[in-house]
């Protein structure tokens, strides 16, 4: 392989190489970055490992963050790019089961790669697209196989994550993970429980976003990995719930949206607080459920539109294609919206005041928000202009109840 023929990601960030390179270090991409290239997937970051200490890095590259450098670890910014750069290590023991209690920084790559958690992350190429693989990756990339390095019991007592991770990758991927990958898998599941709730989310959201959903999902349940899990642990039936005809969900509030409506005792608020989910997803599983309700009601019409977020209107679309026999679809969702006459309240023609007015005699109560909601659905249905001379004569001729 020759520089041309790299993708657009790693020439952008060649020089970053050539300037460690420059100053009499080694410098090679890494991990995810490198077997994504192999597969022609889409690359997301670009990792670098490199034989120079992360305080040399700082010296020699004018804007670098140093985001993890006790583990060797910094974000060198060239060209409004962030690339993460860390030195080559070996790791001590993990006693809190996520970062090693000592780092040594090393001069060669070699145990750099025997510390990473799978053989198709521990591959190294340098600035010519020369390949190190000490552990078979290239080939189990071509016989799809997730497979750890080295001592798989070793590999995910280390960080039980890697479980997770493992998992991630199948979905992702559709790569089988290795027979013997699978058996320490079994051996170290308990020690799910001991990790921070946020990685385990984390890793989830990726998982149900994959590829090949189907297959993540099958391990989840041939590994039972539910029995260490918040909710599903108490529930074991969800997992089973979830239909063969899955497909991706790109956020953990569709997520949760669909498992709480194939179980709907365990709830979203329960969901949320279980696996620490942000407010963001809890309002993101809300607004989704409360969407879905009105479509197996009323079908896709302009309220569901109106009150649903446009940036969850997608979210929307993949839970009705796995959840029912019809189908909607982001076109017939913005052809609505660009027909709306209002896209929030705040957009009426009329308002309180000019409801005082029209009423003077009325004390302000509750009878407000109540006209205010009618010509709100009216207006939003399409049976009402929004124009306020309109609006006046129609609240006229549907005067509002006493309170």
């Amino acid at each position: 392989m020759v520089n041309r023929m790299l993708p657009k990601a790693f020439l952008m960030a060649k020089p970053v190489l050539e300037h460690i390179e420059k100053h009499n270090h080694q410098a090679y991409f890494v991990g995810g970055c490198v077997r994504d290239l192999l597969l022609n997937r889409p690359l997301g970051d670009i990792d670098i490992a490199t034989s120079a200490s992360p305080e040399y890095i700082q010296e020699i590259f004018p804007k670098v963050i140093p985001v993890g450098i006790e583990h060797g670890t910094v974000i060198v910014r060239y060209e409004k790019e962030s690339y993460e750069v860390t030195t080559f290590r070996m790791d001590g023991n993990y006693s809190d089961k996520r970062h090693p209690d000592t780092v040594q920084f090393i001069d060669k790559i070699d145990k750099d790669l025997e510390r990473r958690d799978f053989t198709i992350n521990a591959l190294a190429m340098n600035l010519r697209g020369d390949m190190i693989d000490l552990f078979g990756g290239k080939e189990d990339i071509q016989k799809e196989i997730i497979r750890t390095v080295g001592n798989g019991y070793e590999r995910f007592t280390e960080d039980p994550l890697r479980i997770i991770r493992a998992l991630r990758f199948s979905s992702q991927l559709g790569f089988t993970i290795h027979p013997e990958t699978l058996d320490d898998i079994k051996l170290v599941r308990h020690e799910i429980k001991s990790l921070a709730m946020e990685r385990i989310t984390n890793e989830f959201t990726k998982l149900f976003a994959g590829t090949y959903i189907t297959t993540g999902i099958q391990y989840v349940k041939n590994l039972e990995i539910g029995k260490f899990l918040p909710v599903f642990s108490d529930f074991p039936d969800i997992i089973n719930l979830i239909p063969s005809t899955m497909k991706p969900l790109k956020s953990f509030g569709e997520v949760i949206t669909l498992l709480h409506l194939l179980k709907p005792e365990v709830t979203i608020n329960h969901w949320v607080t279980k696996w620490k989910c942000s407010n963001k997803t809890k309002f993101e599983a809300s607004q989704l459920l409360e969407a879905y309700k009105h479509y197996t009601v009323n079908g896709l019409d302009n309220m569901l539109v109106y009150r649903l977020r446009p940036e969850f209107y997608a979210g929307f679309v993949r839970l009705v294609h796995i959840l029912e026999d019809t189908s909607v679809s982001m076109q017939q969702m913005v052809m609505i919206e660009n027909k709306l006459e209002i896209y929030q309240k705040s957009d009426l023609a009329i308002n309180g005041h000019d409801l005082i007015e029209l009423f003077p005699e009325r004390k302000k109560g509750p009878w407000l928000n109540h006209v205010i909601n009618q010509i709100e659905q009216e207006v939003v249905t399409g049976k009402l202009m929004n124009n306020k001379n309109v609006i006046k004569d129609w609240v006229k001729w549907n005067p509002p109840a006493i309170d």
